[in-house]
């Protein structure tokens, strides 16, 4: 595959993140977009790398948002996509059907802890059909996510349960996301442990 100039990374930790929310009244217009914000405002607490943001506002169209995964990834050699939005049984959630269009293989562990997060505050929870995939293409791969649509519960997604103290109860799905990145061959990803603790085996950590 030619690399273009977008391929390029200002330092080698740099993390690339492609943000989609997946929205037809956001995307109209109707009203603003909360998803995007929310997704950039966690990571920008979270991780402490430098970090480029490429958006998009999309409508519930699954080939639209299959697009947009593929642009992110292949074009924009982005390490992480973040959706968000359209995860749900009505007939106009499809992004978890075209984020597995989009993807090679299918991370199904992130799907289930998202909805075991979500179990803790909303029976509703089990309606959610959010899924992770890796889209690996000649030698770049990246992991993306769906996410919740409502700006509290990504939070939630992400950084998990805590107890009064600050302890994590139920961890939060990107206490696993550096350590995949690492096995697809991205950037070193490190957070600030007072928002969420990254897990990695004692063999994979750099001192």
């Amino acid at each position: 595959m030619k690399h273009t100039e977008d391929w390029k990374r200002s330092a080698p930790n740099e993390v690339k993140i492609g943000l989609i929310s997946i929205s037809d009244r956001a995307s109209k217009g109707v009203y603003q977009d909360e998803g995007i914000p929310a997704l950039q405002t966690w990571l920008m607490k979270a991780i402490t790398n430098p970090c480029v943001f490429h958006e998009r506002l999309i409508a519930d169209e699954a080939e639209i948002i299959t697009e947009a995964i593929v642009e992110l990834v292949d074009e924009l050699a982005c390490d992480l996509v973040l959706t968000t939005g359209g995860t749900g049984p009505s007939r106009r959630d499809v992004t978890p059907e075209a984020t597995r269009e989009a993807g090679t293989r299918e991370m199904h562990g992130f799907g289930e802890q998202m909805r075991q997060i979500s179990l803790s505050f909303v029976p509703t929870a089990i309606l959610s059909r959010q899924t992770a995939v890796l889209r690996e293409i000649e030698d770049h791969a990246a992991l993306i996510i769906n996410l919740p649509g409502q700006p509290k519960a990504i939070a939630e997604t992400l950084e998990g349960l805590k107890d009064g103290d600050g302890k994590a109860v139920v961890p939060g799905i990107f206490a696993a996301v550096p350590y995949c990145i690492d096995l697809i061959g991205g950037p070193y990803i490190e957070t600030d442990e007072t928002i969420i603790t990254v897990f990695r085996p004692k063999s994979a950590i750099k001192k």
